[in-house]
């Protein structure tokens, strides 16, 4: 796994819209001035180890209700998130993916048809990606579109067809099976980790609701929310096409 060199610090997107909300607030306190607050660099150092970073990641959206609560939690909590899409459910969701991605969260591709990819022909595995990354091409513009894989699972000596990095997860409270918001927050807060991705699904409204108490206890314990991406590019990890990763920094064991 190649790395970048690691800096010393990291101001994501979500802490950099808080820190302008806190400044703009104390800018009001202040009298005399009336001089609007320009939005915090994205390169801004903190001291290190200020804040400690995880990645929240969804599968098998869009839905149209229960993804828009959870893109309206979110921004109420200044926090990023990743949504691994299916393409089937991307027609009619077409305003809703292009919110996550103007609200500052990374969209990633779920196949077009939630195929097993593990057993599936090379013709197959190819379609289903490209399909689904027209699609999303079609809404919101060329992009790099990593893959989550169904089930995390994908045979190894096919990966050289894969042009992406694939990102599995180091944490899976298994919500779809819970359909519990108690039972799946509570799972994640007592094993969260610095680095972890964490695998939940927007397509249930116990798991957005599980998601967004996760983010409310973590925040007041010093977590940032980031996307998989900005996760990576804080440990210094350069992600490559074909490999599976399962946190910020280790590949998952095929």
């Amino acid at each position: 796994m190649r790395k970048r060199p690691k800096k010393t610090a990291y101001l994501p997107k979500t802490v950099s819209r808080r820190l302008t909300a806190l400044l703009a607030a104390l800018t009001l306190l202040l009298p005399g001035c009336t001089s609007p607050v320009r939005e915090a660099s994205a390169d801004l150092p903190l001291p290190a180890g200020d804040l400690k970073y995880v990645a929240l990641t969804f599968d098998d959206g869009p839905r149209a209700d229960t993804t828009a609560a959870l893109l309206n939690g979110l921004r109420q909590r200044g926090a990023s998130a990743t949504f691994f899409l299916i393409g089937q459910q991307i027609p009619g969701n077409e305003d809703l993916i292009a919110r996550m991605a103007a609200e500052g969260h990374q969209v990633g591709n779920h196949t077009y048809g939630h195929t097993r990819l593990q057993s599936a022909r090379d013709n197959t595995i190819i379609e289903e990606i490209h399909k689904t990354e027209v699609l999303l091409t079609d809404t919101l513009g060329p992009g790099d579109y990593w893959l989550r894989p169904p089930y995390g699972l994908v045979d190894r000596g096919r990966s050289s067809l894969i042009h992406t990095p694939m990102i599995y997860w180091s944490l899976d409270p298994e919500d779809w099976k819970l359909l519990n918001a108690d039972k799946v927050s509570a799972y994640v807060l007592e094993r969260i980790q610095p680095g972890d991705i964490v695998l939940l699904h927007d397509f249930y409204p116990t798991s957005v609701e599980a998601a967004l108490r996760i983010i409310d206890v973590l925040q007041k314990e010093g977590y940032a929310f980031v996307t998989v991406s900005e996760l990576f590019d804080i440990y210094g990890t350069v992600p490559e096409a074909g490999k599976l990763y399962k946190n910020a920094t280790q590949e998952r064991n095929w």
